[in-house]
């Protein structure tokens, strides 16, 4: 008589059934040092490669763990193989951090593989644990690894390589790490796959999105208290330290005051909860991500350099912002039936760009910008705040 295998599905119908579990903060303690990693290697790499090289590293670092994010979606961590499978994608997510800083130099190998293991392991892990659980999901997943599969030819590929092959190659391999979703994961043969089979749980898959957010607002304070401390003490300082304190502070208000709840109960309820998780939670979330890391640059620069900046820490004093509201913007957007994306994240997007020419004509300093830039983000965390709370 054969024993029933035991599910590694979570069960779903119960009240804690989407609950985020413990090893889950423990697999994402990975991605802080991974987010630290990027942050110095811009700061180290202020030029416009430098800065496209930290935007690819970035989009794989946010695919591995917003993948993993989708994978615990359906899994129950609380079982050993799915922990021990988080586990080992940890060493994997450890060895790919430690690479950051020379991805594209002598520890590029390294990134790229320790990448396509991750993504291909896990894929084929979720087979093993879907084997006659699901048949939607077992082919949605045998789709993806057909995907992933390719791109990890093109990681290792590019890994072998040097200079502008690497940065070609990798290329490619992030444009089919990232095309694949909205395609559906569609393969000759295999037909694509259905939003609608992607039976997420709408409350874990907003959570989850929320402590990355929050990784990443951590990892901005840890830059600007770790910085504050190695410097000399004087007004400018000071006055950054606070600078940069406010504008996390902001960046906080506007994205967990109230678009993070709507946007969870949105999702919650939706009939179709698979398309609105691959739109607002994977796609949209990498500009504020994003938004975020620059932001943390910003503030080191803010705070090391106060009274003068090069074209460059402009940008990304500038940037940093506009691509946070940008991306609020369109994620309260599609995820809160909106006509129009808030008028407040508009009016702090188009004040964010009126700075830019007042900027370069008026030679603003540093500190000055960051003092221009963290009004906006108050600005526009009040408009939106008391707007929603008069409305109510």
């Amino acid at each position: 008589m054969n024993t029933p295998v035991e599910s590694l599905l979570r069960q779903r119908g119960h009240h804690d059934s989407g609950k985020v579990t413990m090893v889950e903060l423990f697999f994402d303690l990975v991605f802080v040092f991974a987010v630290t990693q990027l942050s110095h290697g811009l700061l180290a790499h202020l030029t416009p490669l430098g800065a496209l090289h930290t935007l690819m590293l970035f989009m794989a670092v946010w695919w591995l763990w917003t993948f993993t994010s989708w994978a615990t979606n359906w899994l129950d961590p609380e079982k050993v193989p799915v922990r021990l499978m988080l586990l080992g994608l940890m060493l994997g997510g450890l060895l790919l951090s430690t690479s950051i800083p020379e991805a594209f130099g002598e520890k590029g190998l390294l990134f790229a593989s320790a990448f396509a293991a991750m993504q291909v392991g896990r894929t084929l892990f979720m087979l093993w644990a879907l084997r006659g659980e699901s048949p939607n999901q077992f082919r949605n997943f045998t789709r993806i690894l057909v995907w992933l599969s390719v791109s990890a030819v093109f990681w290792l590929w590019g890994g072998f390589e040097e200079g502008n092959s690497r940065t070609l190659l990798w290329m490619v391999a992030i444009a089919l790490e990232y095309v694949s979703p909205s395609l559906a994961f569609w393969v000759p043969g295999l037909g694509r796959s259905s939003t609608m089979d992607w039976d997420v749980d709408g409350a874990h898959m907003a959570e989850r999105c929320g402590l990355f957010v929050i990784i990443a607002l951590g990892e901005s304070i840890l830059v600007t208290g770790a910085t504050f401390a190695e410097l000399a003490v004087d007004r400018a300082t000071v006055a950054g330290f606070v600078v940069s304190f406010i504008g996390s502070v902001a960046m906080w208000w506007v994205y967990f005051d109230t678009g993070a709840e709507r946007a969870a109960h949105r999702i919650q309820h939706s009939d179709d909860p698979g398309r609105i998780a691959r739109l607002a939670y994977t796609y949209l979330h990498l500009p504020i991500i994003g938004g975020i890391i620059l932001c943390a640059v910003a503030d080191e620069l803010v705070l090391v350099h106060p009274g003068h900046a090069e074209p460059m820490g402009m940008a990304i004093i500038l940037g940093g912002p506009a691509l946070y509201l940008l991306g609020n913007a369109l994620f309260k957007w599609v995820s809160n039936d909106r006509r129009l994306p808030p008028l407040s994240h508009l009016a702090g997007l188009l004040l964010l760009a009126v700075l830019v020419p007042l900027a370069t004509g008026l030679h603003l300093s540093a500190l000055s910008l960051g003092v221009s830039t963290t009004a906006v983000m108050v600005l526009v965390a009040a408009w939106e705040s008391l707007t929603l709370r008069r409305i109510r």
